[in-house]
């Protein structure tokens, strides 16, 4: 395919090996209310705009039983705004150790600016959040061409395709069959497809794996390959056009 840019996800892609820094806060969240999520439900909606993330995992027909239980009474917006408010002065105060570039990445983006491929990012991050994130990212040598939060879109982030619209706007790229999207989350396939550019989920590091480094690399052999089969499906099955190990696999599809 003839590619004029690569549109990385940050957190779990980019950024924070296996995307703890959100889990971490949304987790705490749910247990100040009384409720005990589970990895597996903190994760599903990972990717999606902050507050949308909050409002569907108290839709989860366990976690809304056991907020009902608790409070005697159905979730309302309030509650999801005060949730949000909670979680974004807690996610505030960690995201400056959560912002490491992953392994590979500096040289792969490196290796695409060489062939003139310029380098665009979406997130489920408000501006706020990406402000500490963007920094600490470019203190330690990756900064994309440019990057847009839900907050650029009238608040409509993931699944939607705005914010891969306006990297293109920015990015004065021709057509969304010149684009690739790269991502750790369901939500970035589903963005990528609503887009209608060529989609990839990446699997070492990823939210969808949810493993640290030091946990997936004392997996063994075996045990690490059904890993990556199980996130491979996951991705295939919302509609990724291809799977890559890590971020060097791009490289391959350009």
């Amino acid at each position: 395919m003839k590619c004029e840019a690569v549109i990385f996800d940050w957190a779990g892609t980019t950024v924070d090996y296996g995307c703890f820094a959100p889990v971490q806060a949304f987790m705490e969240i749910f247990r100040a209310y009384g409720i005990e999520p589970t990895m597996e439900e903190t994760r599903r909606p990972m990717g999606m705009l902050k507050w949308d993330h909050i409002k569907t995992m108290l839709q989860m027909e366990r976690i809304g039983e056991e907020f009902r239980r608790i409070h005697g009474r159905d979730f309302t917006d309030a509650d999801v705004d005060a949730m949000h408010n909670r979680f974004q002065e807690m996610l505030l105060g960690i995201l400056d150790r959560f912002s490491d570039p992953k392994d590979y990445v500096r040289e792969t983006v490196e290796a695409l600016r060489r062939k003139g491929i310029r380098i665009g990012s979406t997130t489920g991050y408000t501006d706020v959040m990406m402000e500490i994130v963007t920094r600490e990212a470019a203190k330690k040598g990756y900064e994309p061409d440019c990057w847009f939060s839900p907050d650029s879109v009238q608040h409509m982030g993931r699944p939607y395709p705005y914010m891969i619209f306006r990297n293109m706007e920015m990015l004065r790229v021709a057509s969304v069959k010149n684009v690739i999207k790269v991502g750790d989350t369901i939500s970035d396939i589903k963005e990528g497809r609503n887009a209608g550019v060529f989609t990839v989920g990446i699997v070492e590091g990823s939210s969808e794996m949810g493993l640290t480094k030091e946990e997936y690399e004392a997996l063994d052999d075996e045990t690490r390959e059904q890993m990556i089969r199980r996130v491979t499906d996951r991705y295939m099955e919302a509609g990724a056009d291809r799977v890559i190990r890590d971020i060097r696999g791009v490289l391959e599809l350009v």
